[in-house]
């Protein structure tokens, strides 16, 4: 069992929104910059999180991104789910042909873990994870090498 990239990038990007939503719409550049991970890749990621209203697009100047609703309302499985991520382990995808075609040994064990992966998941929101301090001093040295206004890397924004 594991979350691919996919599922953790979105993760990581909504919880980068969550704690700079406070300063009003974000880019996905400034996202991008603070999390190092590629613009192309964050459009892809919250046209998904958009069409699963996780999030709002803000036009214009000053444009960006907000969440659709306050994070304490939004919990980590919602967005494993908006970008089509499955936390599955057992080895046959749930499809109970696990072993040349029959339901193998094990695989009720895999499906109940897989089951205790997404309790967790959707136990946890966006805001009991901002709330973390280990998760604000992460924030704010990423914001301090980003030259202190969460934006673009100081080796992008000089170089």
């Amino acid at each position: 069992m594991r979350l691919t990239t996919k599922g953790r990038y979105a993760v990581t990007a909504m919880l980068d929104l969550a704690i700079h939503s406070d300063r009003g719409p974000v880019s996905l550049a400034a996202i991008s910059g603070r999390q190092n991970i590629s613009l192309s890749y964050l459009e892809q990621l919250f046209s998904q999180l958009r069409r699963g209203d996780l999030v709002q697009s803000v036009r214009g100047p000053g444009g960006g991104y907000r969440l659709s609703r306050p994070g304490q309302q939004i919990f980590l499985a919602e967005i494993v789910d908006a970008v089509n991520e499955n936390v599955d382990a057992t080895g046959c995808g749930g499809s109970t042909d696990c072993q040349q075609g029959k339901i193998c040994l094990t695989h009720h064990l895999w499906c109940d873990l897989s089951e205790q992966i997404r309790d967790f998941l959707s136990g946890i929101s966006l805001t009991s994870l901002v709330d973390r301090r280990e998760v604000k001093n992460i924030s704010a040295r990423q914001d301090a090498d980003c030259g202190g206004d969460g934006g673009l890397p100081l080796r992008v924004m000089t170089g």
